[in-house]
């Protein structure tokens, strides 16, 4: 499929690299042991290395660096053995040093990639830089007084990891699924919470436009993206506003923009900045980082089953499609939640499909009507795999099988029950069921001379009223049967 766009003049291929800043998953902060908690009094985590007072020494967070190192791994990257904290030299209010401690040369983390799917069954490799170790600054707050700028420097200090793409990406819905998969890949190895909504994962995106075949195009940042929708939204106004500007004979303009919501549109910031503007140099209060093989190997090993392992094993295991996978294992408290229906009941794993068909329609549906996550849902997995194996076993029809779901939803019951209580077991009594299509057959003579006439589509209004008449019990397969057998006889 081709990602190419038209313009009024001619065709434009978009170009786009993101920096992905996700937060270490830590208690405490990369450089001092203040708390890491999400949404405490503002300034109430701020240790004196964090607020920079004089004489206060940095050291380093020995886990933040091991989970740096497990996120490598996962990324199909090389960890470097000796990487370099350096100072990055700016100056705003909630940057208590004047200074950011970052990587610049030396990264812990080296070359790597990742695969995103697309609904078609095809992938693409997105090549990664680098991933490098970083704190983060504090938070400006311009919307609590009309003449005053807060600061609150709870999230100064905290441990970030850049993860930074080649420009490989090519479309808003690629940069979706790119973040998405870097999303699933940081929560299976537990390094990041993912959640974006609290600021801990968020990107820059960089893009550009060409002529296909010509030379990279300028580029504009668009900064601190902090959700999935707003991302394809910003590339989408800024790929169209670059290419009205070059097609009018302008020039791009290298900008760091911000994108407004509320407009939907692009808007610059400041001139964008190079790395010679911020004046890196080795922090002097850091030694260089070492780290032993050894100790690079035992963290290997401690990886868990990631994204892409978890999907070859659906595909290979309980035979579902390419795109039934990526689904599933997009999202790890999903994955987990199939795995445990899966594991209720081993006779679910040759009815794989049917259970991913529930979780992603129905339970989700649900799910989302009450804002709720997977994590949280009132129907637990072993429930749920009773309820298909009701299915399965013509206990119960799929349409029966709707309310009854809707009922453990609320009720958080077992469906035995459920359907006991009710009186919902499915009529497979085929004696019971030739009384139902007898008597509406006979309620509809006209009808039945009409479809004996050659008007074949009247078998779905006696298929609907036999239906209707056994309260939706009637085992559709066996009623199809009757009624096909008797309006057969008829002629």
């Amino acid at each position: 499929m081709s990602n190419l766009i038209k313009g009024n003049k001619h065709e434009w291929e978009t170009v786009i690299g993101l920096e992905i800043h996700a937060q270490v998953k830590s208690n405490s902060k990369l450089f001092s042991n203040s708390s890491t908690a999400f949404g405490s009094r503002p300034n109430s985590q701020v240790s004196l290395v964090d607020a920079a007072m004089p004489g206060m020494l940095p050291v380093i967070n020995k886990y933040c660096i091991e989970q740096a190192v497990k996120t490598g791994i996962g990324l199909n990257a090389k960890i470097n053995n000796y990487s370099i904290f350096d100072r990055k030299n700016y100056f705003y209010a909630d940057l208590p040093q004047g200074y950011q401690i970052s990587q610049y040369k030396y990264p812990i983390v080296g070359e790597g990639k990742v695969s995103i799917d697309f609904k078609d069954g095809s992938s693409k490799d997105i090549r990664i830089v680098r991933l490098h170790l970083e704190q983060d600054a504090g938070k400006s707050l311009h919307d609590q007084n009309p003449t005053k700028t807060y600061v609150d420097l709870n999230r100064s200090g905290v441990a970030l990891m850049e993860i930074v793409s080649e420009p490989d990406i090519r479309s808003a819905d690629e940069a979706g699924l790119y973040i998405s998969k870097i999303r699933s890949i940081l929560m299976y190895l537990d390094t990041c919470d993912g959640n974006m909504q609290e600021g801990s994962l968020r990107a820059d995106v960089n893009i550009s436009v060409r002529k296909p075949g010509d030379d990279y195009g300028i580029r504009c940042e668009i900064k601190n993206l902090n959700s999935i929708k707003f991302i394809k939204q910003a590339i989408n106004y800024e790929v169209r506003r670059q290419i009205e500007i070059l097609e009018t004979g302008g020039v791009i303009e290298q900008n760091t923009l911000l994108f407004n919501t509320s407009t939907g549109k692009t808007k610059p910031m400041r001139s964008k900045e190079e790395a010679h503007d911020y004046r890196y140099f080795p922090d002097p209060d850091l030694l260089p980082l070492e780290i032993n093989q050894k100790d690079i190997d035992k963290m290997v090993n401690s990886i868990p089953e990631l994204p892409d392992e978890r999907k070859r094993k659906y595909v290979v295991v309980y035979n579902l499609s390419n795109y039934d996978a990526s689904v599933l294992t997009a999202d790890k408290s999903v994955s987990d939640y199939f795995d445990s229906v899966i594991k209720s009941d081993q006779s679910l794993k040759n009815s794989a499909k049917i259970v991913v068909n529930w979780i992603t329609s129905e339970l989700f549906s649900l799910l989302k009507e009450n804002n709720i996550d997977i994590d949280n849902s009132p129907i637990n997995p072993k429930y749920l795999g009773k309820l298909v194996k009701l299915i399965k076993e013509n206990i119960i029809s799929g349409k029966i099988a709707k309310d009854v779901l809707i009922e453990m939803f609320n009720s958080k019951q077992d469906p035995e029950i459920i359907i006991k209580n009710k009186g919902l077991k499915q009529v497979t009594d085929t004696s019971e069921i030739e009384n139902i299509v007898d008597e509406v057959l006979k309620e509809n003579k006209k009808m039945v001379e009409q479809y004996l006439s050659g008007k074949d589509k009247l078998l779905g209004f006696f298929v609907g009223q036999s239906m209707k008449k056994s309260k939706g019990k009637a085992n559709p397969k066996i009623l199809n049967e009757i009624l096909k057998s008797k309006l057969s006889n008829k002629n």
